[in-house]
């Protein structure tokens, strides 16, 4: 493991892709889906997973996929507080 590496992402980098890919779809539609409270938490909880993810590979991506990805994070947050409300 590299010194500016963290123990989380090490993990992360290890873990099958697949597995992880159907996980998130899973919480995903979980989140989606479960009306009110509890499916607006769920999803701002996975918009404050996809900001961890923003700000730790903001150095390494180009300007058009950081576009795209805040306005995905955007849209998901709006998704969120749309569902608490």
């Amino acid at each position: 493991m590299q010194r500016t590496q963290r123990p989380l992402l090490a993990r992360l980098a290890g873990a099958n892709p697949t597995s992880v890919f159907l996980l998130t779809l899973v919480v995903v539609l979980v989140a989606f889906f479960t009306p009110g409270v509890i499916g607006g938490l769920l999803t701002l909880a996975l918009a404050a997973g996809l900001i961890a993810l923003l700000a730790t590979t903001w150095p390494v991506q180009a300007p058009q996929t950081r576009l795209i990805r805040l306005l995905m994070l955007t849209l998901l947050v709006t998704v969120g507080l749309a569902k608490l409300l």
